[in-house]
């Protein structure tokens, strides 16, 4: 079946009809910068932008990047403080013609898409997916199902604010990291995160999964790490498979 997922992020909003069986995208891939500030009207405007896009009648799946529950927003992470609170579905669906919206946290469809479609299938025990972005969004796998809401990334760094502030990809951008230095941030990263948890393997999506090649040899952590086989893209087809599920 096909299905439309979008992707909220930091910086940009993008979406695509989504092949639900396969994974693939049936439409080339539409993004729009994420408005700043990112508050919930704002943001709602540029999510029908994409619907409109698309001609799009029917269910939407959605990626939102920080603790959603029920299709409600819980915390703010990297968007405006406006969010907390709000339905997210519900204001989608306003601004959509009334079209049916499923909401769920960024890295856990991300994380799906990966388990049941991507190089996550199969595997057991502790899978932790990471997307690098804005931030550093978690989906925390058991046995192939998802705990939902990780936001690993937000666990406090030495200067007692979240982690991804030091090691996600806006902190490379912000610092004027080169690679090599950016990577030793993340996998410090990493080392913390298995401390804790002991997953039994990572996988790493979102925009820097793009340039994995360039940095993998400076991660260090015993634990097998893998890039995404969706990417980037592994967001959207994960909300449309999403989408998919909450419509059966």
């Amino acid at each position: 079946m096909e299905f439309l997922g979008i992707d909220i992020g930091g910086s940009g909003i993008k979406g695509a009809i989504v092949d639900t069986e396969t994974g693939e995208l049936v439409t080339e891939r539409y993004r729009l910068p994420t408005p700043q500030p990112a508050k919930p009207e704002s943001v709602a405007k540029v999510v029908n932008e994409i619907v409109n896009h698309f001609n799009w009648k029917g269910a939407i799946g959605c990626c939102f990047p920080t603790v959603v529950v029920d299709g409600q927003c819980r915390t703010i992470s990297n968007l405006h403080e406006d969010w907390v609170g709000v339905q997210i579905d519900q204001l989608f669906s306003q601004h959509c013609n009334g079209l049916p919206f499923f909401v769920a946290n960024d890295a856990d469809l991300a994380g799906i898409a990966e388990m049941k479609l991507g190089v996550g299938k199969g595997k057991m025990g502790k899978v932790i997916m990471v997307t690098i972005g804005t931030g550093l969004g978690t989906g925390f796998f058991f046995n192939g199902q998802l705990i939902p809401n990780s936001e690993l990334g937000h666990v406090r760094h030495t200067d007692g604010k979240p982690i991804e502030k030091y090691a996600a990809d806006s902190a490379r951008k912000k610092d004027g990291l080169k690679t090599k230095e950016w990577a030793e941030r993340f996998d410090y990263f990493l080392h913390h995160i298995v401390r804790i948890f002991s997953p039994n393997f990572f996988i790493i999506g979102g925009g820097m999964s793009k340039k994995y090649e360039k940095f993998e040899h400076i991660l260090t952590v015993n634990v097998p790490v893998e890039v995404a086989h969706f990417k980037n893209n592994a967001g959207i087809i994960g909300a449309a498979m999403y989408a998919e599920e909450k419509m059966k």
